[in-house]
């Protein structure tokens, strides 16, 4: 159970208030980057990006730059916090976003964001009179925001790779500050990737404008969070519902969900009950409508964990919904996607007649195994 503490507290009485309260468990690692994030705080309070007007020619852009470009924070445009999963990089996310004093400011998941960026790339590719898009982009994020707070950033795909040099560079250049959170080290990002090496600069970008800090703690919080749950609830009644919402409210310490949009093939998929990496779903959501792999990829590339109400007896008759359900937990399964259940009945007493019983084995097998210590072990993979 988390605690409400006054926004007005600085951001480092906050963090000590939830160790105090025994929400949270006192690791030298974490209060490292607690100072650092409280340093970069008292930089910025009050900060904001000064309006950057649009350009008509090149001599006017230049000048508009030069006289719009804002006086840099002390010390660092933003910071880096890397570390292994679980070690509570998104718990102090969290209270570092509630408590820095900046009006315009927003936390997103990098992957949604990503999606966005590219959404509107090719919204402005439209316009015959913008001449460098990227710039207009970047004008865009500016005027909208002041501190762009990222979690889970990660770098998987060469779309994304090839953009972000020049997408944070102006970013950079714009004034606006960054703060995110990774597994990955800047020097690992996009590694085997293709064509890396144009993906370089973009580290070396990293290390020159960012505090960056390993926070390399003994504990895995996560696991430690999830070690001790029920992972399937059953029959299909309001009480095993409230267990799986109350459940998603602890997991996410009771954060308000966000309405995550994905862009799937040129169609857009809307996830309601997602934040933090947590997404809570009904059954006939996800495999009762005409959802394929592609849809359950994005969806197991940006959660980390997926709690699912409502699943039933598959019967044969319901094929198509027996598929979707078998093709959504292979894919969470090779993402290493921690799932929570509410089901009509146990797990190997799901399973449908006919064509599809032998198949369904290895979905009743990977459910068994992903209730397990040894799976819950494991990184998420997205």
């Amino acid at each position: 159970m988390s605690i409400c503490v006054s926004c007005s507290l600085p951001f480092r009485a906050a963090y000590h208030n939830r160790i105090a309260s025994g929400d949270v468990r006192a690791d030298p690692a974490q209060e490292r980057a607690v100072e650092l994030l409280q340093v970069f705080a008292d930089q910025v309070k009050g900060y904001a990006v000064l309006p950057q007007p649009k350009a008509q020619n090149l001599l006017s852009r230049l000048g508009g730059i030069l006289k719009a470009k804002p006086p840099a924070p002390q010390h660092t445009a933003g910071l880096y916090i890397h570390g292994k999963v679980g070690r509570g990089k998104s718990m102090l996310m969290d209270l570092f976003y509630d408590h820095v004093e900046i009006a315009q400011k927003r936390r997103v998941h990098f992957h949604q964001f990503m999606l966005e960026i590219h959404a509107r790339l090719n919204h402005l590719r439209q316009d015959s009179d913008i001449t460098d898009i990227m710039r207009s982009l970047v004008r865009e994020i500016a005027a909208e925001t002041s501190l762009l707070c990222f979690d889970e950033f990660h770098v998987s795909n060469i779309a994304d790779a090839m953009i972000l040099g020049r997408l944070f560079s102006g970013l950079f250049d714009a004034g606006v500050l960054i703060v995110l959170t990774s597994n990955s080290a800047p020097d690992t990002l996009y590694k085997n990737g293709l064509q890396r090496d144009r993906f370089l600069p973009f580290i070396d970008l990293i290390k020159k404008k960012m505090r960056v800090y390993e926070m390399d703690g003994g504990t895995d919080y996560r696991y430690e969070q999830l070690r001790h749950l029920d992972t399937v609830f059953y029959p299909l009644n309001d009480e095993t519902t409230r267990k799986l919402q109350g459940l998603f409210y602890e997991l996410t310490h009771e954060a308000e969900p966000e309405l995550m949009r994905l862009q799937v093939n040129g169609r857009e998929l809307r996830l309601s009950q997602a934040t933090h990496g947590i997404g809570f779903f009904n059954f006939d959501e996800l495999c009762g409508t005409a959802l394929g792999s592609a849809d359950y990829l994005a969806i197991a590339e940006c959660l980390h964990t997926v709690i699912m109400d409502g699943v039933p007896l598959l019967r044969a008759e319901a094929r198509n919904e027996a598929l979707r359900f078998m093709t959504f937990i292979d894919t969470l399964y090779e993402a290493k996607v921690k799932i929570f259940l509410g089901t009509a009945a146990p797990i190997d007493q799901l399973a449908p007649s006919g064509e599809l019983a032998d198949a369904f084995q290895r979905t009743t097998s990977r459910l068994m195994e992903m209730q397990g210590e040894a799976y819950r072990l494991k990184p998420h993979l997205g």
